[in-house]
């Protein structure tokens, strides 16, 4: 079982890291619209430099003055699907900022279709390469948090080195984290999830939350209260399937 399936993969050793795979897919007519009418609101273009976070996100279809371009935590989420749980947590944490980066179509559109059925401000969406995005326009010591959630697992062993999560871009993650701020991950898969556990582990900008304070369950995290049961998580749950939540921190 899988969640909302999210085209990304990482291609290493003689390849340039990248973090995704390009897959078609038809938009509907809502998700068209969205992109059409939502689009150049909430989509931010790449850019090969440091993005005006604060810019990016003021709003003046809201407050005026000085507290529509206050700055606020930022999280990073890379491969959202079809945007479920990004609205839900954007909706959850108002006064956050997230910075989420999807290459398919279909899932971009229904984000930002979302983003407009329940009056989001918070969110902008980076239909870009999310490797390209990390290099290019983040900063060290920017990002209060990571998410990526469900990321392909690619089962068959000889794909495993497509998986998103890998050395290599945790290398690239860790240090755009604030001091204190944290990466979360999730996957429905036990395999990938003991290979996430060994690669943050293995990272030393970033340490275990859960060792300490949950060390019955090995290493791994109870689900955080803002990431929801998805209905493609809850019906793997139903068929006995198993989540496993990673949480670490940069130290």
């Amino acid at each position: 079982m899988t969640q909302d399936p999210t085209p990304e993969t990482t291609a290493l050793q003689h390849r340039a890291i990248r973090s995704f795979v390009k897959r078609t897919g038809r938009t509907t007519s809502g998700q068209n619209k969205a992109l059409s009418e939502l689009g150049p609101r909430f989509l931010l273009p790449y850019q090969a430099s440091t993005l005006d976070f604060v810019a990016a996100y003021a709003d003046s279809t809201r407050a005026t003055g000085q507290n529509s371009i206050k700055p606020q935590p930022l999280i990073l989420e890379i491969g959202f699907g079809m945007g479920e749980a990004t609205a839900h947590i954007a909706a959850l944490l108002p006064e956050t900022n997230f910075l989420c980066c999807e290459v398919h179509d279909p899932g971009v559109g229904a984000l930002l279709k979302r983003i407009g059925e329940q009056d989001l401000h918070n969110i902008r969406i980076c239909a870009h390469d999310a490797v390209e995005v990390i290099d290019h326009m983040l900063p060290e010591q920017c990002l209060d948090g990571i998410h990526i959630f469900f990321p392909d697992p690619w089962h068959k062993a000889r794909h495993n080195k497509r998986r998103l999560i890998q050395s290599p871009l945790i290398a690239k993650l860790a240090p755009r984290l604030k001091v204190g701020g944290y990466i979360h991950c999730a996957t429905d898969w036990q395999e990938y999830a003991e290979q996430i556990l060994q690669v943050l582990t293995e990272e030393p900008l970033l340490k275990n939350t859960a060792l300490a304070a949950h060390p019955e369950l090995q290493g791994y995290a109870p689900k955080p209260y803002y990431r929801p049961l998805t209905k493609f998580e809850n019906r793997g749950l139903k068929l006995g399937h198993g989540v496993w939540d990673l949480v670490f921190e940069r130290v």
